[in-house]
């Protein structure tokens, strides 16, 4: 499989954004790309696959498609209420418009059964082929079986399908390697406690693989590097803010000697922050490292109540419409695109808050 490496020139904090350079593809682990807005970029892979071409795709009596005048369906999983859902939608809408595309949108609002309903709806109305953030690694399958019956392609993004095929059941998919995210999220808050702390985890929301992943990562980088850290509570607090107000406060109430968190999402990390001044508790008492990037955990940064941020990019659209002209045009498509995802610290996040979605 040829991993391509994205990185983005941002202009203003979601719109306007520009593929800036093929960074790199089948890159050695441990490589480095030049540092960006945010900070230092690091080059990930992933285990080779096959690439996707139109003749190979198998799903028989699918038709070419010029883009320009085709109908697109996009079906966004989460409620907007999170920044990385309202970023990423707006991208897609971004290079649609950039691009001249008609574009079908839809919101399932945090419901598996919902999404299912709206990619079989958009199909219904006319969508061609569509670009699909999964709510779930499992559970789309009657959406996807649907899509393979009516001969409309998928094209996946962020969150991805453990029960399907590439290049079978969907084209490829586009998104962050959360495994290297956790490895650097462990790596920065070791760095900020000296490698000694009582550590409680906000784990995201289960049956997802970037929960999976992002804790994988933490917990294989701290046993390499033979942590000091003492992992007092794990809990889930499923990627929403008020409840990892919630946990946070019944955790540090049973656990107090609790001095580092890691936050598997920013909005936790937020709701985490919320329940340590609650508590009475100032900036830095307790270090908290989490994934994403967004304003209000960058600002976090600058305020003292976040040690650190490492970025999960979501601005999708680019790459992912650039997938499907790929597909179309007989380039074929990775079976995983891995985007850039950046890193915010208190050396970079005053400067770098504009460029936070």
């Amino acid at each position: 499989m040829s991993i391509r490496k994205v990185g983005y020139t941002k202009v203003g904090a979601i719109a306007s954004l520009a593929v800036a350079a093929i960074v790199a593809a089948c890159a050695s682990p441990g490589t480095s790309a030049p540092a960006g807005s945010g900070g230092q970029q690091v080059v990930q892979t992933a285990a080779p696959g096959t690439t996707c071409t139109f003749d190979k795709y198998n799903g028989a009596g699918v038709e070419k498609l010029d883009l320009k005048v085709a109908t697109v369906g996009f079906a966004q999983s989460e409620k907007e209420a999170n920044p990385f859902r309202v970023a990423e939608t707006q991208s897609i809408k971004d290079e649609a418009a950039k691009l001249g595309i008609k574009l079908l949108t839809t919101n399932a609002e945090s419901d598996l059964n919902k999404e299912i309903s709206d990619i079989k709806g958009m199909i219904d109305q006319g969508a061609q082929v569509l670009i699909v953030s999964p709510l779930n690694s499992e559970g789309l399958d009657p959406a996807l079986d649907y899509a393979k019956e009516k001969k409309v392609p998928i094209m996946t993004i962020d969150r991805f399908l453990t029960t399907k095929k590439s290049c079978t059941d969907y084209i490829g998919w586009v998104g962050s390697d959360f495994v290297e995210q956790g490895k650097r999220a462990f790596d920065a808050l070791s760095a900020a406690t000296g490698d000694n702390c009582n550590l409680a985890v906000l784990l995201g929301a289960a049956g997802v693989n970037v929960t999976n992943d992002r804790q994988k990562g933490f917990e294989d980088q701290m046993a390499a590097k033979a942590s000091k850290m003492k992992v007092i509570a794990k809990q889930a607090a499923d990627y929403e803010r008020a409840k990892g107000q919630t946990v946070t406060a019944q955790l540090i109430q049973a656990n107090p000697e609790i001095n580092c968190i890691y936050a598997h999402n920013d909005e936790m990390a937020l709701g985490a922050v919320a329940a340590l001044k609650d508590a009475g508790k100032q900036p830095g008492d307790v270090k908290i490292l989490t994934i994403d990037g967004t304003k209000g955990a960058v600002q976090g940064i600058v305020d003292g109540w976040i040690s650190g941020v490492i970025e999960s990019n979501p601005r999708f659209g680019p790459l992912a419409f650039k997938a499907l002209a790929d597909f179309y045009g007989g380039t074929g498509v990775p079976e995983k695109t891995i985007i850039s995802d950046k890193e915010y610290t208190k050396e970079n996040a005053a400067a770098e808050l504009a460029n936070a979605y």
